[in-house]
């Protein structure tokens, strides 16, 4: 494994990728992705991919009063 960044292999760059992408760090910033075509190429795939499953899947907030609901109904099961 190489000591500096820039330099490192694209098995090594991709590896850690994920945990690039976890900790919230930009990846476009990583000194590999600067100088690797093929590494720059995947991560603006998994960006799409990302930006697309995101627009299938909204967030949705649940209503305030769910565990309400929820701590009712598990009350009117055990008979309380």
């Amino acid at each position: 494994m190489s000591d500096d960044p820039g330099k490192m292999s694209c098995a090594e760059f991709q590896a850690q990728l994920p945990e690039l992408i976890g900790s919230g760090a930009n990846a476009a910033d990583h000194p590999h992705i600067r100088n690797c075509e093929l590494c720059r190429s995947l991560l603006a795939d998994l960006e799409t991919i990302a930006e697309a499953a995101r627009q299938l899947f909204p967030v949705v907030e649940p209503p305030d009063d769910l565990w309400a609901q929820i701590e009712s109904k598990i009350k009117n099961e055990e008979g309380g």
